[in-house]
């Protein structure tokens, strides 16, 4: 089965989903995301990721295009579209494509991609027999340091 990507409204088999390169999300990073696990067909907690998306765009003065009902029902029918029991769901919302340079007001139309997909974090042997533990020696930014 051909998987399908939602972008702005459309479900798109994978190999038609296509984003410009003058989209300031692929030229600057000029976008919020959310990486979202899918069990039994649902989102987990997707209440709570559309609540940080939405802030998050505040945060860089993003409108996104659609409310957060809209959103979930767009996510939903991607995943029926996918027939996605388990797995990843990916929401990008990027300032959209627009001219070369950092003005976010070249960029007239926000795009809105949704990508739900099967994931493998680990290789089977990994469930099956388990593994050591690992920690990592960076030290993570303390909250209280990022804008709110």
């Amino acid at each position: 089965m051909s998987r399908k990507v939602w972008i702005n409204g459309a479900l798109l088999p994978t190999e038609e989903a296509k984003v410009s390169v003058y989209d300031h999300g692929l030229l600057y990073g000029d976008g919020v995301f959310e990486g979202i696990r899918v069990y039994g067909g649902k989102c987990f907690k997707l209440g709570e990721h559309l609540d940080r998306l939405y802030d998050s765009a505040v945060g860089i003065a993003l409108a996104i295009p659609m409310t957060k009902a809209e959103v979930a029902a767009a996510i939903n029918g991607t995943l029926r579209a996918n027939a996605l029991k388990d797995g990843y769901l990916r929401l990008i919302v990027t300032r959209g494509v627009g001219k070369l340079g950092l003005d976010p007001d070249k960029c007239a139309n926000p795009q809105v991609i949704i990508i739900a997909d099967t994931i493998e974090l680990y290789p089977k042997e990994f469930y099956d027999n388990g593994l050591a533990i690992v920690t990592a020696p960076t030290i993570r930014t303390p909250h209280e340091a990022l804008s709110p």
